[in-house]
Order: C-alpha cells, then sequence, then structure tokens
C-alpha cells in the first residue's frame, strides 16, 4: 500500500497511554472529592465559543494565544483557553437557574497557542472551583484553604502558595497618577519571573517615565521577611489601611485560626496577567521545583460577568493546571505508576472451562476486587507476559479437576509464590491482604 498516512499528532498536543491516564484519572478523582467535600457541584460549557465571548476582557497576549477561526457557518469562534471566562458566560445565561453564592468546580481541556516547553503544552486539562455571588473574606479564604486541601489529596504538601492584593496595588498607583496604564505596569511586574528584573526596570521605566516611580514599584513589590511585614509595608505605601488590607488582615486572622498560615506567603509581586482579577491574587509553588511556574493560581474577579448581564456578580475562583502539576511531580518522583486498575488476572488454560473462569471473576468483582479473564487460550508464558506488561500482581489458574472440589490456584506474580488447591475464599483474603 502505498497511500497510507503517517500517524502524527500537532506540536504541543499528546497521546496518553494507559498508565499516563491513569494517572491523570486518579489525580481527578481525588481532586473531585476535595471539591465536593466543600461543597462545590459539577458543570460543563462548550469547548468552543465565540469569540467576542471569550475575547472581550482579554489583553493582546491572550489573543495571540487564541486558536480562533471561521466555522463552515461564517461564525467567529474560538477555543476556550481558560474556564473562567466560559463560567462568567455560563453564569449570566444561566443566572435565573442557579443558586447564589454559587460554588463550581469544572475540570476540562483548554487550548493554548503558546510555544511548547517543559509542563507547557497546547492542550491541556485545567481544574477550576469558583465561588460567585459572595464578596468576603470567608469566600476569599475558602478558595485559599481549598487549594491547600485540594493538593494535599493528591499528596502535594510541601508548597508555597503566594498572594497579593490588585485592590492594593491598583491603589498605590492611583495615588502615584499611574491609574491610567495601571493594567501595563501590573502585566509587566507579573513577568518579573520570566523576564528579569533588569528587563522588568526597563519597561517600568518606559511606562512611567520617571526612574524615581520605578524604584518606588519595585520597592512596593518587594516582600518581606514576613506576611505581616509586607502588608504593613504595603499600607504604609498606601496611606494606611484601607478595604483591601482589611480584607486581607481578616483572610490571615482565618489561616491562623485553622493552622494553614505557614503555606501562605504575602508577595505583592503577584499580581495575575488577566486583567479581569480586581481582589486577591495568588499562584501555588512546588518547594522542591519553583522553576516550573505557578501549578494552581487565580484571585477574585468582582464583575467579570459584567461583560454579559447587567446585574454585577461578584466571584472568586482558582484553577489548577493539572498537566505541568503532573510534569512537575514526575520531575520530582512524587508520582506512583500504574499499567492497569487490574489486580488478578484469570488465566485460560483451557477454552472449555470459560464459564468457570467467569463465575470466579463474578465473584472477586463482588468483594470489589478488580480482575479481568485472559480471552484467548494462548500459552501460559505469553499470558504470563500481558499480566506482567500490565503490571497485575496476582493471577489465578483453574484446572480440570480442580472446578470438581471448587478450588484454585492462585499466583503471586511479583514474588511468584504460589497458593494451590485452595477456595475462592482463601484467594480473596490473600488478595485483599497484600493490596
Amino acid at each position: 500500500m502505498t497511500n497510507l498516512i503517517q500517524p502524527k499528532i500537532l506540536k504541543g498536543f499528546r497521546d496518553f497511554l494507559p498508565e499516563a491516564e491513569i494517572i491523570r484519572t486518579e489525580l481527578i478523582e481525588k481532586l473531585t472529592s476535595a471539591f465536593r467535600s466543600y461543597g462545590y457541584v459539577p458543570i460543563d460549557t462548550p469547548a468552543l465559543e465565540y469569540s467576542e465571548i471569550l475575547l472581550r476582557k482579554s489583553n493582546g497576549e491572550t489573543e495571540k494565544q487564541v486558536f480562533r477561526f471561521e466555522d463552515n457557518g461564517g461564525r467567529d469562534v474560538a477555543l476556550r483557553f481558560d474556564l473562567t471566562v466560559p463560567f462568567a458566560r455560563f453564569t449570566a445565561e444561566h443566572k435565573d437557574e442557579i443558586y447564589f453564592p454559587f460554588k463550581r468546580y469544572h475540570i476540562a481541556k483548554v487550548w493554548r497557542g503558546e510555544k511548547p516547553q517543559a509542563g507547557r503544552y497546547r492542550e491541556f486539562v485545567q481544574c477550576d472551583f469558583d465561588c460567585v455571588g459572595s464578596d468576603t473574606a470567608t469566600s476569599d479564604f475558602e478558595i485559599l484553604s481549598l487549594m491547600k486541601t485540594a493538593l494535599e489529596a493528591i499528596d502535594v504538601k510541601d508548597i508555597t502558595i503566594k498572594m497579593s492584593h490588585r485592590g492594593v496595588f491598583n491603589l498605590f498607583l492611583e495615588q502615584r497618577n499611574l491609574t491610567a496604564k495601571s493594567e501595563e505596569i501590573l502585566r509587566t511586574v507579573d513577568k518579573l519571573a520570566k523576564i528579569g528584573r533588569d528587563e522588568v526596570v526597563k519597561q517600568l521605566t518606559d511606562l512611567t517615565g520617571q526612574i524615581e516611580l520605578t524604584e518606588e514599584i519595585l520597592s512596593y513589590i518587594t516582600p518581606c521577611s514576613s506576611f505581616e511585614a509586607t502588608l504593613e509595608k504595603m499600607e504604609k505605601m498606601t496611606g494606611g489601611e484601607n478595604t483591601y488590607t482589611q480584607r486581607l488582615k481578616e483572610i490571615r486572622k482565618m489561616m491562623i485560626t485553622v493552622g494553614i498560615a505557614e503555606s501562605f506567603v504575602l508577595d505583592p509581586s503577584i499580581t495575575r496577567g488577566l486583567d479581569y482579577y480586581t481582589g486577591i491574587v495568588y499562584e501555588t509553588f512546588l518547594n522542591d521545583l519553583p522553576s516550573i511556574g505557578s501549578v494552581c493560581s487565580g484571585g477574585r474577579y468582582d464583575n467579570l460577568a459584567g461583560l454579559y448581564m447587567k446585574d454585577k456578580v461578584t466571584g472568586v475562583g482558582s484553577s489548577i493546571g493539572l498537566d505541568r502539576l503532573i510534569a512537575g511531580l514526575e520531575q520530582i518522583g512524587k508520582l506512583q505508576h500504574k499499567k492497569s486498575y487490574v489486580d488478578v488476572e484469570i488465566f485460560c488454560v483451557d477454552s472449555n472451562l470459560s464459564a468457570h473462569y467467569q463465575l470466579i471473576a463474578s465473584k472477586l468483582r463482588s468483594k470489589n476486587i478488580n480482575c479481568e479473564v485472559f480471552p484467548d487460550p494462548k500459552k501460559i508464558a505469553q499470558q504470563y507476559t500481558v499480566a506482567e506488561k500490565k503490571g497485575i500482581p496476582f493471577g489465578i489458574i483453574l484446572k480440570q479437576e480442580q472446578t470438581e472440589n471448587n478450588t484454585l490456584t492462585l499466583k503471586n506474580l511479583f514474588t511468584r509464590e504460589q497458593f494451590e488447591d485452595i477456595s475462592i475464599d482463601k484467594a480473596i483474603d490473600i488478595i485483599k491482604k497484600n493490596s
């Protein structure tokens, strides 16, 4: 055949073999359980949206990353680049069908046409959780608490969550007559880790026109030795306590009371690049691999849904970049690899015993033991090889003479230990004790 098409995928996209997909699936299951424990409910939205919906409140950098095209009906559409903007549209469209405060989680793929690199892909899974309809320190704290809980649920405990408040920074800029350039300044500061201090100084000076103002900004965004000291400096540089710093104090008090304060750092250089954030903002870093960037980030977006509805609906949320997180955990050796979900392989040594094999399988599954029956009567060595490739820990062999006295042979495929002529109940006990 000369017309075969070469199998290949686009750069920045990936196939997932079972071992990799099992990791993702199990992490998602644990995250889902954490979200539900805080009262969050699932939703879903289309992968494609009208471009005007997705890009109404974006900046030029975002537009460059969006997969945008004209569909067969001549409509200007784009693939969602995050789950927050579609959620804002969802909230406006279904405001009479949902209740407030409304707490949702959404785990789905998003697409960005950015340059692929370690931990960054053009198609990836995000795990978002948001609360809309409540503008309180309680809802802000709950999101931060859930971030920590969700990551701990997947055994990610050695983290630092850096947070700040857009409102305080905007007040700082307002007092220096820089409000008109606030979005550009915030985006420039957000690039600090990416482009370095010297380039940030250059860009800020170009924006402010004064090296003195740039130095003040740099002083403001430099954190002190403690949360409290940094907050004190932020207040001092904005003329004293204000509603924004008061909110940070309330959140901090809850952190200390609950006993999670050690995981959070107040860092005024955290601004988040997207324009829709207005209140607290935060990013999460793996202490063993900070270079991979934030694996969980977000903030308060008090009027995002206002683009699509007259009523103001305040919101706060966060997003776990699952694929980047997995890449980081892989690098620091924190992932447990599993090649299948099967605990027991029932080998086919005699096709005439197929019904007996299925009976054994049924009994094992009734005891919550995952199992499968090998479908073909191949050589036993070949069946062993397949089971080993799947990482299956136990194998069952049943011979004709064993069907007469209801026994079987159980083999530990890892240790090679074998249990001859035992009952299925005994086999179940052994499997459960070694699982």
